[in-house]
């Protein structure tokens, strides 16, 4: 039993001195428990009194609540009594799919160690492979936890061995809780102390702060999250109004207010060395603070003169292209608005404006994956009240040209003409598939009609198995996923990662309307399944272009080539409804008059494509 001398009010006015500070994150692949777990932590803790704590505390993002994952790295002080001495534990809680790997890694820079979450009913997944990498990467004291013990189905023994043989934790290493009910949560928090080292900056050195992500306040502008790395930031900084510098940037600021976070923002009289925190910078412009910067104190930066920058990030490459429009061309500066906003607190979003014949102005949009897509998508429906069309996600190809120029090309309007290119390279990924037995072969067939080449395929236990498959990024975007998980009874999980770009023969696939190409739909796709690419947009055409009073050709096109055709039969008119009687060759002569019309029209005849269509298409 330990003592305790603390209230919870009186731990808010405590000094919780350097050694007694913790940075740590915890990791875990896509539901396997770990909001959960930082809900008991919150609550163990005292952070938020139980009756005001909700489930999923630190997803407050409606759409995190709604699909049960985390979107957005968050980070939360906890002020803990352990045997008499109180411990100030700062955790950032990460995402765990794939697509938010960038959050991962921001979160795993600024914290000392981590707590790797592995749900005991369904074992080691993807992301539990990657997260561990990463994290042994960044240099960090890797917790191994087994969450859900309290399930009837968890199999303790049987996991707690996989992660023995698979990533050589000991036995005596690998705790074990239950997020849900609070089982073994107070003895994680011990461990936490005991095995997590306190912060090693130097506070008497000039001050030093990573920025790991950063959002937008419409009060106080920019707010940066930053863990303070050497020195601190004092009262005096607000009082007199000093001003700090961005290194990378070359901004000045002269901070409103900095605080904790308690998970909601906390105003305090300063940060200190090893403390995680916020920085209120007051800088309107949102491109003035990156995420991976270094803030310092400008008094300090001119009397030392070369204070080093902290370590970053790599900056995060896209993977995936979108082209985002609003339904009303209107609403596109705030479009343009809200990307910016968006893309502050997400380092990972790039764009770039564009226009289109059919759909008006929008923006190109890169993102690390198709969740990344949807969500961002989804945020700026909810949070900026807008209607969008996307189009089909896509890749960015690298062309060499016969002149010895090499260009990217993200859009088949892009791709110049066959003659200029000597070579056209893709992406491939290195893919790491986790699945039961069951579904080996469907998930062999699978990579394989998907161009996958296998270079290894392990057996962590007797009834799972690890695939590593080289894929073409352009493969992954069209429906993998959902395949995969329709294989695999939804029970198989993938992460991947860009490995290099290889040449592909890839040609552009013009579509032509009555004879006419419309540049909206042109695609890039694989020389050998042109053909059928083309036909499955002409049968989706047919359907949505309404007919006219003469046949129109839908036709698909390599060059000059044509390699698909659908024909749109001409809307019918009764001529001879009116004619209540008459002779026959009257008739003939009326009927042949209308034929030579619809040979006329058929010559001179625009189609006008309703944009409908073209969103019909475009999302198909």
């Amino acid at each position: 039993m330990h003592s305790t001398q603390f209230s919870n009010k009186t731990k808010q006015n405590v000094e919780v001195p350097q050694h007694n500070i913790r940075n740590f994150c915890i990791i875990a692949h896509i539901d396997h428990g770990k909001s959960t777990l930082a809900d008991r932590l919150l609550e163990i803790t005292g952070t938020i009194d139980k009756r005001d704590l909700h489930s999923q505390e630190l997803d407050s993002m409606e759409l995190e609540r709604e699909k049960g994952i985390t979107i957005k790295l968050k980070a939360v002080k906890m002020l803990h009594e352990i045997n008499g001495t109180l411990y100030q534990l700062n955790l950032i809680d990460t995402p765990g799919h794939v697509d938010f790997a960038y959050e991962v890694s921001r979160s795993l820079a600024a914290c000392d160690g981590a707590i790797l979450v592995v749900d005991a009913t369904q074992g080691i997944e993807a992301q539990t492979v990657s997260n561990i990498y990463k994290a042994l990467d960044a240099d960090l004291k890797i917790i191994p936890v087994l969450n859900k013990i309290d399930l009837p189905s968890a199999n303790v023994e049987k996991v707690s061995k996989d992660l023995e043989d698979t990533f050589g934790f000991k036995k005596s290493e690998i705790l074990t809780v239950s997020a849900k009910t609070g089982d073994g949560v107070a003895q994680l928090l011990e461990q936490i102390v005991d095995r997590i080292e306190s912060p090693k900056g130097d506070a008497t050195a000039p001050t030093r702060a990573l920025v790991f992500d950063t959002h937008y306040d419409e009060y106080l502008g920019v707010v940066a999250l930053v863990n303070v790395v050497d020195g601190a930031f004092t009262p005096d900084l607000v009082l007199n109004r000093k001003e700090l510098r961005l290194l990378a940037t070359k901004s000045l600021s002269t901070p409103e207010s900095f605080g904790v976070l308690n998970p909601k923002r906390q105003r305090t009289d300063n940060l200190k060395t090893g403390e995680v925190g916020y920085i209120s910078t007051g800088l309107k412009d949102i491109h003035a603070v990156r995420v991976g910067d270094t803030i310092v104190i400008e008094s300090q930066y001119q009397k030392v003169g070369n204070i080093k920058a902290l370590p970053g990030y790599q900056e995060s490459k896209p993977f995936v292209f979108v082209s985002i429009y609003p339904i009303e061309n209107a609403k596109f500066p705030d479009l343009r608005d809200a990307l910016e906003k968006l893309s502050l607190s997400d380092a990972s979003l790039i764009y770039e404006p564009e226009a289109s014949t059919a759909l008006g102005f929008g923006f190109r949009c890169g993102f690390l994956g198709l969740l990344h897509a949807d969500i961002i998508q989804e945020r700026l429906e909810r949070e900026y009240n807008l209607e969008l069309i996307s189009t089909t996600p896509t890749v960015e190809y690298q062309v060499d040209l016969t002149n010895g120029q090499k260009i990217t090309v993200k859009s088949a309007s892009d791709l110049p003409e066959v003659q200029r290119i000597a070579q056209i390279r893709e992406p491939w990924l290195s893919l790491n598939i986790v699945t039961p037995k069951d579904y080996t072969g469907g998930i062999i067939t699978l990579c394989e009609a998907r161009r996958g080449i296998m270079k290894k395929m392990d057996y962590p236990s007797e009834d799972r198995v690890i695939f590593e498959y080289e894929l073409p990024l352009a493969e992954l975007v069209h429906n993998f996923f959902d395949e995969l998980k329709t294989i695999s009874s939804g029970y198989a999980s993938l992460d991947y990662e860009l490995l290099e770009y290889r040449p592909v023969n890839v040609v552009k696939m013009d579509i032509l309307v009555h004879g006419d190409p419309v540049a909206p739909l042109a695609q890039i796709v694989l020389k050998d399944t042109a053909a059928e690419s083309g036909r499955i947009i002409l049968k989706k055409l047919k359907d949505v272009i309404p007919r006219q009073q003469f046949k129109v050709a839908l036709q698909a096109a390599i060059g000059g080539k044509i390699i698909a055709r659908e024909d749109i039969g001409s809307a019918g008119k009764h001529v001879l409804g009116g004619m209540s009687g008459g002779h026959r060759e009257r008739k003939d002569k009326l009927l042949e008059k209308q034929q030579k019309g619809k040979a006329r029209m058929k010559l001179i005849g625009k189609v006008a494509i309703p944009q409908e269509a073209f969103r019909e298409v475009l999302k198909s």
